[in-house]
């Protein structure tokens, strides 16, 4: 268990959270309950995050920045806090996530994780393991604030219709999440399609992809296994599987008729009364 009096705010991005929070809050003369209780938390939690065993939320850091008028510093912080608590080999894709200007996914098999609901988040990552699973729930949904940008990503997502008949979590869970796609159909820089069972074999056989494109650097394409990431630029492999895109997307069902397959799953599936 890490003492108060030896965080080292060099060690980590969550240290050095900690470390700024313990200095701004012995400023104001303010003990850990008192904090906590100006910020509808619990004193508890506040030495949690101080001593670096409990990553801070979004509405925490908020909140910090109101109350300690800090000039949204915790904030901040907080994306970079969230990053480092990635597994290592998965860092890379945080920083090209938020470093690109258009993403294009392939799933072949459940919705990605910069679409991901809290639920549908937290069954996923609690599959194998429920270690820290409150903590790895919100980590993984940090990543979408890269849609909060002045300049978001354009973002295009292809997915499996096997995404949306494999029940994760519960039919509530289900319902959650199909209704969350929905949300972002009239969001112009956020387009997802889904590629039926009906279109047959398709270029995507092979598994899931993703490419990051940048104004000035290569295009990175990015591939996964168990516990390892494996991003690349090596020109012939961008270009095969950019291709590959290009005939995924023209194989997947149109924006409108895609949203419309989500419709009916949510319906005809999970038994959800869609308007």
């Amino acid at each position: 268990m890490t003492h108060i009096n030896v965080l080292d705010p060099g060690a980590s991005p969550l240290d050095y959270y900690g470390f700024e929070l313990r200095r701004l809050r012995e400023a104001a003369n303010l003990t850990q309950r008192q904090l906590g209780d100006v910020l509808n938390y619990t004193g508890s939690l506040v030495g949690q995050i101080e001593t670096a065993r409990k990553v801070p939320t979004v509405e925490f850091s908020e909140r910090l920045d109101a109350a300690l008028v800090t000039g949204g510093l915790f904030s901040r912080l907080l994306t970079l806090v969230m990053r480092s608590q990635l597994p290592a080999w998965f860092q890379q894709v945080a920083e090209l996530e938020a470093r690109a200007v258009e993403i294009c996914s392939f799933q072949t098999h459940m919705v990605l994780g910069l679409l991901q609901t809290p639920a549908y988040a937290r069954s996923v990552l609690g599959a194998v393991h429920k270690t820290d699973l409150d903590d790895r729930t919100a980590v993984r949904l940090a990543r979408q604030r890269v849609f909060e940008k002045d300049e978001p990503p354009v973002f295009w997502a292809v997915l499996s219709e096997a995404a949306l008949l494999l029940e994760i979590g519960s039919r509530d869970t289900m319902r959650g999440q199909l209704a969350h796609l929905l949300t972002l159909e009239e969001d112009p820089r956020i387009n997802i399609q889904v590629l039926p069972y009906s279109s047959g074999p398709h270029a995507g056989l092979t598994g899931s992809f993703d490419l990051y494109r940048f104004a000035g650097d290569p295009t990175i394409l990015y591939t996964e296994s168990y516990g390892s990431g494996h991003p690349t630029a090596n020109p012939d492999t961008v270009k095969d599987c950019s291709l590959r895109y290009d005939h995924l997307r023209a194989a997947a069902l149109s924006i409108k008729d895609s949203a419309e397959l989500i419709r009916r799953v949510m319906e005809d599936r999970y038994g959800a009364q869609v308007a």
